[in-house]
């Protein structure tokens, strides 16, 4: 069946995310450690994700561990550098599948305001025809009902979806619901699919591999 939409994933599809690697820069390796051991900075994260505001989750663990507090307040200040640079070639992709005419979706794991953070840094979230943002939705992949939004709201059989991801577990349950699938390992790979897809030609990908 012939492809109808493309959808990206954002987080180290688009662009990296990579906080411990930042505080490995800002604090060292040791100390990072020692700081992800006893802060659940991830699960704070999460629950940006599903909808809570990042200041005020930033602001309510760091008073519960006074001893980080200035470590852990450098996720808010310094998100955007947590979530730098792009990666090479897939904006580009982006760029070639909507050129063609193809509606391009994002669904992807994101706060409300992290997302407005990224969209300012990075023009080309603005050539999403439609973006499913967990923060706005109130749920995160791989939960189904996320996926189920998306096929109701666009309207598009669940075979004509080709959906990229960097997580198994994402992939995963997209393929359950029939979606055509891809795990992201780099833009030359995610280029390759979507020729054989038909979305793109052998000519667009030769300056994306």
């Amino acid at each position: 069946m012939p492809i109808e939409a493309v959808i990206f994933d954002i987080g180290r599809v688009l662009i990296d995310w990579q906080p411990e690697a930042f505080y490995d820069r800002q604090i060292g390796p040791g100390r990072r450690r020692a700081l992800f051991a006893e802060v659940d900075l991830h699960g704070m994260n999460l629950s940006v994700d599903l909808g809570a505001d990042l200041d005020e989750a930033v602001a309510a663990l760091a008073d519960r561990h006074p001893g980080w507090a200035d470590a852990i307040r450098m996720w808010q200040s310094h998100w955007l550098d947590m979530a730098s640079p792009e990666i090479p070639g897939t904006a580009q992709i982006l760029r070639a599948v909507k050129a063609r005419g193809v509606p391009v979706f994002a669904l992807t794991n994101f706060g409300v305001p992290t997302y407005d953070i990224a969209r300012a840094a990075y023009p080309f979230f603005d050539l999403f025809d439609r973006a499913y943002v967990s923060g706005r939705l109130g749920v995160i992949k791989p939960d189904p009902a996320i996926y189920e939004i998306l096929e109701r709201d666009s309207g598009i059989a669940s075979d004509r979806l080709i959906f990229t991801d960097d997580r198994p577990e994402n992939i995963a349950a997209a393929a359950v619901r029939g979606w055509q699938t891809h795990l992201f390992d780099g833009a030359g790979g995610w280029a390759a699919r979507l020729v054989a897809e038909g979305v793109l030609d052998q000519t667009e990908v030769a300056i994306h591999a």
